[in-house]
């Protein structure tokens, strides 16, 4: 089975993810085969790409037992080398990126959901970091994309916080542009359409003006998660936390 299926219709490029059984939680072949429908998607005549979640969940964020085989420096860098190019493809891609979270989008799912020009979602839909419920710190470029949407300050709480927000407070925070009463993935169809019945080139001008001026800021984010998520794989505190989600109980951090 496919864990990213790939579908064209009516000038919209669709990519779901296609791991339902795991809220779509993002191992290292299923973030290696988003990045070869990324590649298709970037070569095709379509202005507009929606990204979307098969299930229960937009997505779950980085697949926990891949987390036991980053002790392993070469398959760590991969990894990390992948979700960089996977963002870094959708953040300046030169089309209207829409991302339709039903569920939840925590940890790297929300890194990647905020890549989207449009972000749409329910009253029910959930948001959160959560990187530190595991003694990380944000990946797939969560420090720019919060940045960007909160500010520097309230992001620093967001992530700290283990803060998970619904809808309508994500949409008041500025984390969500659109709620819709609909399936998202309808909402996603409407504003492609409307995006398609617009000056779409003169909208993606404006969008590249201002992510060409971005790119190094975001580069310079994904290089330093890199190098933190390398040193803090080590950490007690980090090893706590994988071994308390496995366990299925509250962690016992204690700052080491």
């Amino acid at each position: 089975m496919s864990t990213v299926i790939y579908e064209r219709k009516d000038n919209i490029s669709f990519i779901y993810l296609n791991r339902p059984d795991r809220y779509n939680a993002l191992n290292k072949e299923m973030l290696e085969e988003l990045l070869h429908v990324l590649d298709k998607v970037e070569k095709n005549e379509d202005h507009v790409v929606v990204l979307a979640g098969n299930g229960n969940a937009f997505c779950a964020g980085g697949d926990i037992s891949m987390m036991k085989d980053f002790a392993n420096k070469e398959f760590f860098d991969e990894v990390m080398h992948t979700i960089s190019t996977i963002v870094l493809k959708l953040y300046m891609m030169p089309k209207i990126v829409v991302s339709a979270v039903q569920g939840s989008a925590a940890g790297l799912g929300l890194s990647l959901a905020l890549t989207a020009d449009y972000v749409i979602g329910q009253k029910e839909s959930k948001f959160g970091m959560l990187f530190i419920g595991v003694g990380l710190a944000p990946d797939g470029g969560g420090h720019f994309w919060l940045e960007q949407r909160l500010g520097a300050q309230a992001a620093k709480q967001f992530t700290w916080g283990m803060q998970q927000v619904q809808g309508v407070e994500a949409k008041s925070m500025g984390l969500v542009d659109v709620l819709t009463n609909e399936k998202v993935i309808v909402e996603a169809s409407r504003i492609g359409k409307k995006v398609l019945s617009s000056p779409t080139v003169a909208m993606l001008k404006t969008k590249m003006i201002y992510h060409n001026k971005n790119r190094a800021s975001l580069e310079y984010y994904l290089k330093e998660e890199q190098n933190n998520q390398w040193e803090l794989r080590n950490t007690a505190d980090h090893q706590e936390g994988v071994q308390a989600f496995l366990e299925k109980r509250k962690p016992n951090f204690t700052g080491e």
